[in-house]
């Protein structure tokens, strides 16, 4: 079965703030879902059209558990915090294996 992967790219952090409570809500719900980090924030270099601002990516053992994290009701109290705080490109990803 597919792994499955969370990729948010960042545009535009609004409120650092909204951000801040948005992580500490976000990563224990991430964690609690078996999704694993293995990017968030860090050096970023951007080509083509992208921006060089904050991405992450996230790790789920399938497909169906990460698109799940984003209807739990913990991540959903993440995204309620985050509000308008950014503008980002967020996708929920089938990997080849």
């Amino acid at each position: 079965m597919a792994k499955g992967y969370l990729l948010s790219l960042y545009r535009e952090i609004k409120d650092p703030g909204k951000l801040a409570a948005y992580a500490k809500l976000a990563g224990p719900a991430v964690e609690a879902a078996g999704g694993k980090f293995l990017a968030r924030g860090g050096q970023v270099e951007a080509y083509e059209a992208g921006l060089a601002e904050r991405t992450v990516l996230i790790e789920f053992e399938t497909y169906e558990a990460a698109k799940a994290l984003y209807d739990s009701a913990p991540y959903q109290e993440a995204l309620e915090a985050l509000d308008d705080g950014v503008v980002r490109d967020f996708r929920v990803v089938e990997g080849l294996y």
